[in-house]
């Protein structure tokens, strides 16, 4: 703790509290720490119980991932306020973890929409990578009802399971971009030059002119 009290950094923070994050560190600098510590996953589950953001970043660097219980999983997303926590522990530890797929059906039927997001995250996973078994049209189906009016980060998460239907399955390509152009969700999201805008419909287009 006090390692990472010295790597405070005062333009960190206003940068990273912009985003919601409220911590200092340097994120390169946090890895290097990690790099050094190794696995320690004690050390990561005290890291964690410090309710330190910067701390529980290096927590996450530093566990075994497949070494969570589901419902210690679950209990952490729910305590998981900053933004950057939340995105790491689901890409980082859960995805790897044997409970994700019960963790992704549960939490995308939760009520708290920042623990449905998780689930949505989770799920955008499986439409890249395992997508046997998903019923594509009905996420579509979900998506076009309830992602215009979704809370900020549910609807984020939402969007990017779109385009990545989108992307992957040339089949639901149409639909997809179709659903984007009339919800026109994240379709003014301010991009940097050479950076893909994440409306999903220029995600897409973009996406797939890369594959090809």
């Amino acid at each position: 703790m006090a390692e990472l009290g010295e790597l405070e950094d005062p333009k960190a923070r206003v940068a990273n509290e912009k985003r919601g994050d409220d911590h200092g560190v340097n994120l390169g600098k946090l890895r290097a720490l990690a790099k050094r510590l190794k696995t320690q996953h004690e050390l990561a589950r005290e890291l964690w119980e410090t309710d330190d953001t910067a701390a529980r970043l290096l927590a996450l660097l530093i566990c075994r991932p497949k070494s969570f219980e589901r419902a210690e999983l679950d209990a952490m997303l729910r305590e998981a306020r900053a933004p950057k926590v939340h995105d790491w522990l689901v890409n980082y530890v859960v995805k790897k973890n044997p409970h994700a797929e019960e963790l992704r059906l549960a939490w995308s039927a939760d009520p708290d929409p920042v623990v449905a997001s998780a689930g949505w995250a989770l799920t955008t996973e499986r439409v890249a990578k395992k997508p046997e078994g998903l019923d594509l049209v009905g996420l579509l189906d979900v998506v076009e009802a309830e992602m215009k009016d979704a809370p900020d980060r549910l609807q984020w998460a939402m969007n990017h399971c779109l385009a990545q239907i989108g992307i992957e399955h040339a089949e639901h390509r149409a639909r997809a971009v179709d659903i984007g152009e009339r919800l026109e969700v994240l379709k003014d999201y301010p991009t940097p030059p050479g950076c893909t805008s994440p409306f999903a419909p220029a995600w897409i287009s973009e996406m797939v002119r890369r594959h090809h």
